[in-house]
């Protein structure tokens, strides 16, 4: 691993960084409970009259790196028309939680839970969200468990409606022995491994020392804590799924070829979820068309967000 002023992991978060804060955002950390506290971009504690105007948009990442690297193809665009908070989930990035271990205080309700005190926190008395993969499972039950909150709900490849089987045939695809050693990549060959399942393109020809120094950047920290995470997953531990309708329009967005969630499991989900949930489907993407094809995932958002006067 290269010493950590030669990271190019490291540089790269830093160019990352700028993006976000000429987006006109700022990491913020705000302590939501007695136990937890949660880091955070937002608007400046004290924002502009005429940003205030705009609505609100929660964009919460997936399992993975925090939210600073899932999201920064669309802060710039987004940012113009929205008023933006993007969270690390708690034990990612910069939030976490002294709470003590168990199923209640891993799950995705337990994550749900703290993304709606942070933004009641905030302020924020309405807000849509917007969660990929991970962050979905967050999303839906924020759906769900505020529906005075949240006025209307993306989920991006994500597979709500995961049962036990799809879970043992995506890890018997990534050729694993559990989704833990899946999910949290420890050296170059896991890392180009996760990509493969997860992106289009291939990291055959990045040398072995800049994915090693990925992986300690990405995937070091509060590893078994986010090992616990995939262990309190309420989903996936059966044949049986307990989706049902929400009150809020739902937009289901896909990469045709996801090899994390396939896209029957998508077609599935919209039946599930009734007659307010739409799908659209992003060609020759995978599990992360929000990065392989921004522009369409940002124009789909947007055009299902915003109301026709206001769209772009």
């Amino acid at each position: 691993m290269a010493p950590s002023f030669l990271s190019i992991a490291k540089f790269v978060e830093a160019i990352l960084s700028r993006r976000f804060s000429s987006a006109g955002l700022s990491l913020q950390t705000l302590t939501i409970d007695s136990e937890t506290t949660i880091q955070y971009w937002g608007p400046p504690p004290s924002p502009l009259s005429d940003n205030k105007q705009k609505p609100s948009l929660l964009l919460l990442h997936g399992f993975g790196p925090s939210a600073i690297w899932q999201w920064n193809r669309q802060v710039k665009q987004l940012s113009i028309y929205f008023r933006l908070y993007i969270p690390d989930l708690v034990f990612f990035g910069g939030s976490t939680t002294t709470s003590s271990r168990s199923d209640e205080n891993r799950s995705e309700m337990f994550q749900a839970s703290c993304m709606g005190k942070l933004m009641e926190k905030l302020g924020v008395e309405r807000y849509s969200v917007v969660g990929t993969s991970y962050g979905g499972f967050v999303a839906y039950n924020m759906a769900k468990m505020m529906p005075e909150k949240v006025e209307k709900v993306v989920l991006a490849s994500s597979g709500v409606n995961m049962r036990r089987s799809d879970n043992e045939a995506f890890i018997a695809r990534a050729k694993c022995h559990g989704i833990v050693e899946v999910m949290l990549p420890s050296s170059a060959t896991d890392l180009r491994r996760l990509s493969g399942m997860i992106s289009s393109r291939k990291l055959d020809y990045v040398p072995d020392f800049v994915l090693n120094d990925f992986c300690q950047k990405m995937y070091s920290e509060k590893r078994e804590e986010k090992a616990e995470l995939l262990e309190g997953l309420s989903i996936g531990r059966d044949d049986k799924t307990n989706v049902s309708p929400i009150q809020q329009d739902v937009m289901l967005i896909w990469g045709e070829k996801d090899q994390v969630f396939p896209l029957r499991m998508a077609h599935d989900l919209r039946e599930m979820l009734g007659k307010k949930a739409k799908l659209r489907v992003i060609p020759k993407t995978s599990h992360i068309p929000q990065t392989e094809k921004s522009r369409e995932f940002n124009g789909i958002i947007m055009s299902f967000l915003l109301p026709p006067s206001s769209s772009p």
